[in-house]
């Protein structure tokens, strides 16, 4: 098979499987409600394994008792008072640390620091997905998550392809250029504004829509950089390609939303200033 070939096949499994997944994001996003928490639930545990298998720890007591934890936190943002969260953090801390103390010394101080690390960095932070489209007009507000990660990051390559000349992270990812960023950041920023003037007549509790969508979107964009860099990171450091093999063309879950988990609680809070 010739290599023409080859990178077609490769570029069709990977347009397939995009357009699957945002299926999938779009019919759950406009559905919200019990379908979204399911789904956010069901790609935190596999985002979960994904992290943990990076260290080995995801077939082993410290990764049940993980997976366990991320349960609690679901069930506790469904069906309970948010004020509980943090007590369950704290708990699933000092779980992690009673079972490094009792099996001692079958894991290190480095797999402990993961288990916990991975339980804030997947599942508390890809919660607010399924937070942020619940809260008022959240139908709307949910779609910007979306375009501070997935948008700027196509901003980002068309500026950086044309115009890139300094390099933003030259050991991470060489590609990156600070023009691309800049491009990135505006460009966000510019659709979010449009979006809020296109449906900015159907909200309720969010005032300038124009304004605060540009804002949102804008700093969006700053955090999905450091969210992908911050992913890119974690694989050069254990010499891995993806994290997984998931998404045909994208790796795992943590691949394609690596971003998304860092903007969806950026997305949620800012709201809160103009609502």
């Amino acid at each position: 098979m010739s290599i023409k070939k080859l990178m077609n096949k490769s570029f069709l499994t990977r347009a397939i499987s995009g357009i699957v997944l945002l299926v999938i994001i779009v019919v759950a996003g406009l559905l919200g409600g019990d379908v979204l928490f399911a789904l956010t639930g069901i790609i935190s545990l596999i985002g979960l394994f994904e992290i943990y298998r990076v260290v080995g720890i995801e077939r082993t007591l410290l990764g049940i008792f993980g997976y366990i934890a991320t349960i609690g936190y679901y069930v506790i943002i469904r069906f309970f008072d948010k004020g509980y969260i943090i007590p369950l953090i704290i708990g699933m801390l000092l779980g992690t640390l009673a079972i490094y103390v009792f099996t001692f010394p079958k894991f290190s101080t480095e797999k402990i620091s993961v288990a916990v690390f991975g339980f804030i960095y997947v599942p508390v932070l890809m919660s607010y997905l399924y937070l942020v489209r619940m809260t008022d007009d959240g139908i709307y507000t949910f779609w910007l998550v979306f375009i501070g990660s997935w948008i700027c990051d196509t901003c980002a390559y068309l500026t950086g392809v044309t115009c890139g000349k300094h390099k933003m992270a030259p050991v991470l990812s060489p590609k990156k250029s600070v023009e691309g960023a800049i491009g990135g950041i505006i460009g966000a920023a510019a659709i979010g504004a449009i979006y809020g003037i296109i449906i900015g007549g159907h909200l309720e509790s969010v005032k300038y829509p124009e304004l605060a969508f540009a804002i949102m979107c804008g700093i969006s964009g700053l955090v999905s950089m450091i969210g992908d860099l911050s992913a890119s990171a974690i694989k050069r450091n254990y010499e891995i390609k993806d994290y997984g093999t998931l998404i045909p063309g994208h790796g795992g879950i943590l691949d394609r939303f690596d971003s998304v988990i860092f903007i969806a609680p950026v997305i949620y809070y800012i709201l809160a200033l103009f609502m």
